[in-house]
């Protein structure tokens, strides 16, 4: 895996390393700070300055202040994060070593975020590139002990599924996306069961199995199980990631722009372990299940071709119109497997649809679903606390008939229109308890940088994840 950078305390700014200070107003700054005089002045500026970022260099000395406010508004962390990336984004300073991230403010708020803006930029999968060394960084960060333990957490399930995204299909087939899962398990303390093709024919888990059947490898199906003694909540919450690790389309063969990344396909599989990992390591008071139905989606001569039909787990008959909307299929079979937990809450986490995509680009999570509206309010402030912001779809029933088939109960495409929200009525055809649904299409794999989140997979959805369980641990 990507070196994860090692964080240590340090009380006192060190020299002979680049340093990012943090200040809320000039009187912040110590008095020995590397041309201190100068930076107040800079900062006091003309009233009404917006002056937030400063960046000093000489030979010895690289020198970066942001200025915020001590008690930062959700935007404001976001900008704190994105200020702090600034400083380690020249490819000059993206080289193995130390770094200092020192805390004047007082603000755990500031210090958490630009903690988070420092490590997520740092993260670079150089694994194939056989010149160029992976990076190994030291972050010292001042404050009280342990303050920083979570977000070193969750910002390790960051880099965990963003690895994940990244590897290509002939280094990470289902058996291995599973494998790499198990891996996971034993490391953080949370049990891991993997089933076989055997296993999930048995379970009639026929979406699956029909999404595979022009791939040379077998699918799998993971069920990752956390519960924390005297867990807040007795039900479990259940997760469910979409692990299509190379989507062709099929039958139905992508374009040549559509298929190049398509090994990010099983960016929802990827979310749900890293975060699963993320609440082991932090030993979050929770009791959560993740389920991973894994394959790849190839063209071979078995493969499913348009017009099949197919039974469900639960029955249901669907009519296969479009082999490239298989995540729906394979998803549909998690969703009915979760059944047996009687959960509070199930989440399933997608690249579900282009649509999705097309609507809200990469700036944000389609999300749509028949859970209690107290659990959308909280995903969506823990969507402005994160940065993974989520736009609330409609599920009306006017789009439930969009995916009635003249031959089966249902067919697997809406047609034209409101393709992620038809798909979202298709998944809903297999839930009876309080589900919520995440298209992750647009932000899940970036061709360019966004500020800490690099080209590859961005490990959208583990913070926004980790977060939401965390107030549901606290509220339950």
């Amino acid at each position: 895996m990507t070196a994860f950078p090692q964080v240590k305390y340090a009380k006192d700014i060190k020299t002979g390393m680049p340093v990012i200070l943090l200040i809320s107003k000039t009187t912040d700054i110590p008095s020995g700070v590397f041309m201190a005089d100068e930076i107040k002045k800079y900062f006091s500026g003309k009233p009404g300055s917006d002056r937030d970022f400063l960046e000093i260099r000489t030979p010895s000395q690289k020198l970066f202040v942001v200025k915020t406010n001590k008690e930062p508004e959700d935007g404001e962390l976001e900008k704190i994060r994105r200020q702090v990336a600034r400083a380690i984004e020249n490819p000059g300073d993206r080289k193995s070593g130390d770094w200092q991230l020192f805390n004047c403010t007082g603000g755990n708020a500031v210090a958490v975020a630009a903690l988070e803006g420092l490590l997520l930029t740092m993260y670079s999968f150089r694994k194939y590139k056989t010149k160029r060394k992976p990076l190994e960084f030291t972050v010292y960060v001042n404050g009280k002990p342990g303050l920083f333990s979570e977000t070193i957490n969750y910002c390790r399930g960051v880099y965990v599924c963003r690895d994940m995204i990244n590897e290509p299909l002939n280094a990470l087939n289902a058996a291995g996306l599973s494998s790499w899962i198990s891996r996971l398990g034993k490391e953080a303390g949370f049990n891991v069961s993997v089933f076989g093709k055997k296993k999930i024919a048995s379970l009639g888990m026929n979406g699956l199995l029909t999404v595979n059947r022009g791939s040379v490898d077998d699918p799998t199906f993971t069920v990752m199980e956390y519960k924390y003694p005297n867990a807040k909540n007795t039900k479990p919450i259940v997760l469910v990631g979409k692990g299509v690790v190379f989507d062709t389309g099929g039958i139905n063969l992508k374009s040549y722009e559509g298929i190049m990344y398509m090994k990010s396909d099983m960016s929802g599989a990827a979310a749900v372990a890293s975060v699963m990992y993320a609440i082991a390591l932090s030993q979050m008071p929770v009791n959560v299940v993740a389920l991973v139905p894994a394959t790849d989606n190839r063209l071979a001569g078995n493969a499913a071709v348009s017009g099949d039909i197919i039974k469900m787990m639960n029955g249901i008959t669907v009519e296969v119109l479009n082999t490239d909307a298989e995540g729906r299929l394979i998803l549909a079979d998690a969703l009915e497997y979760a059944k047996k937990y009687d959960p509070l809450l199930v989440i399933d986490i997608a690249t579900l649809t282009g649509a999705a995509s097309a609507a809200l680009g990469r700036n944000a999570i389609a999300v749509m679903g028949t859970a209690e509206f107290y659990a959308f309010s909280l995903l969506e402030v823990c969507g402005f606390e994160t940065h993974e912001r989520v736009v609330r779809f409609p599920l009306w029933e006017d789009y439930g008939k969009m995916i009635e088939s003249k031959v089966a109960d249902i067919k697997n495409v809406g047609g034209k229109h409101a393709g992620a929200i038809t798909a979202g009525k298709f998944l809903e055809r297999f839930t009876d308890y309080p589900w919520i649904h995440l298209d992750i299409a647009g932000p899940a794999f970036l061709e360019e940088k966004d500020s800490y989140r690099g080209i590859g997979g961005s490990g959208v959805g583990v913070r926004l994840l980790y977060r939401f369980l965390k107030k549901m641990s606290v509220q339950s």
